[in-house]
């Protein structure tokens, strides 16, 4: 089996490869297992010289990490050397912090001593997705490895530049060879490398049901897992919302990645003394977004990472105005080479309906009228779905009491829209995953939290 990249603003190949083989793949567990009795035993000092030099190396090639993100799934490439920059700011992060994070806590008790120490784990094993091929990967990878884990990556088969090109940042920054290793595999083979017993948990950043598989067999093999999964994240715009902030953050954060992100704004909830005023401001500024090559430092929205993706997307639409949605903007797939869609406005959004129940990975909006506060709420807590969430009004205190305690998800901003950040932690509830990254959480997911008493 070959894996092959395809630029989605031209339908071109851009580059082929062989699949690894099981052997090939146990070979290189094995070898990355062998690594870390090695590396665990180095200082977080030395770690960290590492990881600030795997920083740099970030920082002075964002053009060309931005430009690969361009060409194999389609991110404007200024966005993508912005996520290079981000990468390396996740990287001095724990190169800063991660002794810290991990140093043993002592605890009184009835014993001479007793503390807690954290200890790494092994080799963890990464399925991460093409949205934010770097991102999504250094997130990961920068705690795990600053705690002393060695990794395996199993990329979305539509990035394995990428991929690639990250092992290569790790090795050139002096890591050890087999620390941080690409394995170019399909799914098929997940289920055999989470059976391995040198590999000892498992991080997935996906789809709820890349996720479930995931959470399954490494549940059979008894293994920690961190699964961050799908979202439909609703906004909430309150009567008394600064309309013009608030409409500029919404479409800020439903373009973000020309839509393909799991924290992009979904569901826009808006109260019914703002609904026309908000809606017209918001097609407005989705209207005067730019579509086009994602190399253009001019474009604002590139194209689909996929054609499937694409067509999946039209089809959620589709649907959506069959159900009774009113199509306000877009919702026509362009006649034009690459898997564009155009930003998406859907109003008059219900229950029933794709745009209100599922996650529409791209630039779609749905517009959902409510009554009140209190309706407001039930409606962003009517999904399956709970990761990230938004507010939006002048009344400050009012607006901590929503996020803080009555809406469902793992992270709740008022009057901004929802980003992941190294020092917050991140993750979702209910069907958008559990567990935590970034922050101190983070780096303690892949360690054993280990109690030690002294008589």
């Amino acid at each position: 089996m070959t894996i092959e990249a395809i630029n989605p603003a031209t339908n071109e190949l851009v580059a082929r490869y062989e699949e690894m083989t099981p052997s090939e793949v146990q070979q290189i567990i094995k070898a990355a297992d062998v690594t870390f009795h090695q590396w665990r035993r180095t200082s977080f000092s030395e770690r960290a010289a590492n990881m600030r030099l795997a920083a740099q190396n970030l920082r002075d090639n964002a053009h060309e990490y931005g430009t690969l993100m361009a060409v194999e799934m389609g991110k404007p490439r200024k966005d993508g050397m912005a996520e290079a920059e981000k990468c390396a700011w996740v990287c001095d992060y724990y190169a800063d912090k991660a002794e810290q994070f991990l140093s043993p806590e002592f605890i009184d008790t009835d014993a001479r001593e007793s503390f807690v120490t954290y200890q790494p784990l092994g080799v963890v094993l990464a399925v991460m997705p093409w949205n934010f091929p770097f991102w999504q990967v250094f997130r990961f990878a920068a705690p795990a490895l600053m705690a002393g884990n060695t990794a395996v990556l199993k990329h979305a088969a539509n990035v394995p530049g990428c991929a690639l090109a990250i092992e290569r940042i790790f090795q050139d920054s002096g890591f050890p060879e087999h620390a941080f290793r690409t394995l170019l595999i399909g799914s098929r083979q997940v289920a055999g490398v989470i059976e391995n017993p040198l590999v000892k948990a498992v991080t997935l950043t996906g789809s709820t049901h890349a996720g479930k598989a995931v959470a399954q067999k490494a549940g059979e093999m008894l293994k920690k897992t961190v699964l961050e999964l799908g979202g439909s994240d609703p906004y909430l715009i309150l009567e008394d919302a600064n309309l013009d902030e608030a409409v500029t953050t919404c479409v800020n954060s439903r373009l973000i990645n020309s839509g393909q992100s799991c924290i992009a704004a979904k569901r826009f909830v808006v109260v019914a003394s703002q609904v026309a005023a908000f809606t017209d401001k918001f097609v407005a500024h989705m209207k005067a977004a730019r579509m086009g090559d994602p190399l253009d430092e001019a474009t604002r929205v590139g194209p689909q990472a996929r054609h499937d993706l694409r067509d999946e997307l039209h089809e959620q639409v589709q649907h959506s105005v069959a159900k009774g949605a009113t199509c306000l903007l877009g919702g026509e797939i362009p006649d034009s080479v690459g898997a564009y869609y155009p930003p998406t406005v859907l109003a008059n959004v219900k229950p029933g309906m794709p745009a209100y129940d599922d996650e529409l990975f791209g630039p779609v909006a749905a517009i959902i009228p409510v009554a009140n506060e209190e309706e407001a709420i039930h409606v962003a807590n009517d999904s399956v779905f709970g990761l990230g969430a938004a507010v939006f009004t002048q009344d400050i205190e009012r607006g901590k009491r929503i996020a803080a305690e009555q809406l469902e998800a793992g992270a709740c901003f008022v009057n901004s829209f929802v980003k992941s950040d190294p020092r917050l932690p991140f993750g979702g509830i209910k069907e958008s995953g559990y567990g935590r990254e970034l922050s101190h959480f983070g780096i303690k997911e892949f360690v054993n939290i280990k109690t030690v008493y002294v008589k």
